[in-house]
């Protein structure tokens, strides 16, 4: 990175695993220190900046090949992204951070990643607070939701059809509803389609809009899925705007572990942004 006295020049490279776009920023190699919040909020938006759902610093890790980083476009930072961190982990191998193979450090655990051409593939964190049947209003009406912690917190509601969905709208209100308080949480609208698919639209906390697509929602939406019996078993195709995930889990009970979120990345620029400080 070249700097002057009043400005910085950072090099990135945006990412989209399965329409979610991501800024990378590699800090592992001549580290900078920066308000990485106000860096999001630049360099997310979409009319004044790159335009991306967040930004993802790589930095170094005494335990692992490398930290995971993750700002929102609203300057929040979020425990783990699915998406992210596939993308997260072609970034650090195209940068020689890291071998396939790999492990990486995010505030929701250390994740597993392995790259097999055009699929990359991560190993989740276990999933946590499982819970079905949640009685809420929304916006005058009463829902059933289910909830599941993937890294981050989901609430999953069925329909019959997630066309006519009105998922900024009734997500924003699930997203802030008081029984997800004080942290939020992610919505996410599911319709069970013929064999183990589903077709997913999401509501992201941070990002405060639907996206594209969203890993952990993906994962959040099959493990709720087969643990209903609304699909017969694994691996579980997720659809999305933004394409197709595979997501795939050993179910023990109500415990669900060595869950693997599974799918292409596209690498979509390089270039550098300019930061002064």
């Amino acid at each position: 990175m070249v700097s002057t006295a009043r400005e910085l020049r950072v090099p990135f490279t945006k990412m989209a695993g399965a329409g979610n776009d991501f800024i990378m920023v590699n800090n592992v190699e001549n580290p900078v220190h920066l308000d990485w919040q106000a860096f999001a909020i630049r360099c997310c938006a979409l009319k004044t900046g790159i335009g991306a759902d967040g930004v993802i610093v790589l930095g170094e890790d005494t335990d692992t090949d490398f930290t995971f980083r993750i700002f929102n476009a609203d300057g929040s930072e979020a425990e783990m992204c699915g998406n992210g961190a596939r993308c997260a982990a072609l970034f650090a191998h195209q940068q020689g951070i890291a071998k396939t193979p790999m492990r990486f450090k995010t505030q929701a655990g250390t994740i597993g990643a392995r790259i097999d051409g055009e699929n990359i593939a991560i190993e989740m964190t276990a999933p946590f607070g499982l819970e079905t049947d949640i009685a809420i209003d929304v916006l005058a009406k009463p829902l059933t939701a289910h909830f599941i912690n993937t890294g981050v917190p989901h609430a999953i509601i069925f329909f019959e059809t997630v066309d006519t969905v009105p998922v900024a709208e009734l997500g924003r209100a699930v997203r802030f509803h008081s029984r997800f308080a004080p942290a939020g949480t992610n919505a996410d609208f599911v319709q069970v389609l013929e064999g183990n698919r589903i077709r997913v639209r999401t509501y992201e906390r941070g990002v405060e809009d639907e996206t594209l697509a969203c890993g952990t929602g993906a994962v959040a939406s099959a493990i709720i899925s087969k643990h209903l019996g609304k699909v017969a078993g694994t691996p579980v195709l997720v659809t999305m705007k933004g394409g197709e995930l595979k997501i795939d889990f050993t179910e023990l009970g109500n415990d669900y572990s060595q869950v693997w979120l599974m799918g292409p990345v596209d690498t979509v620029f390089a270039g550098e942004v300019m930061v002064r400080v």
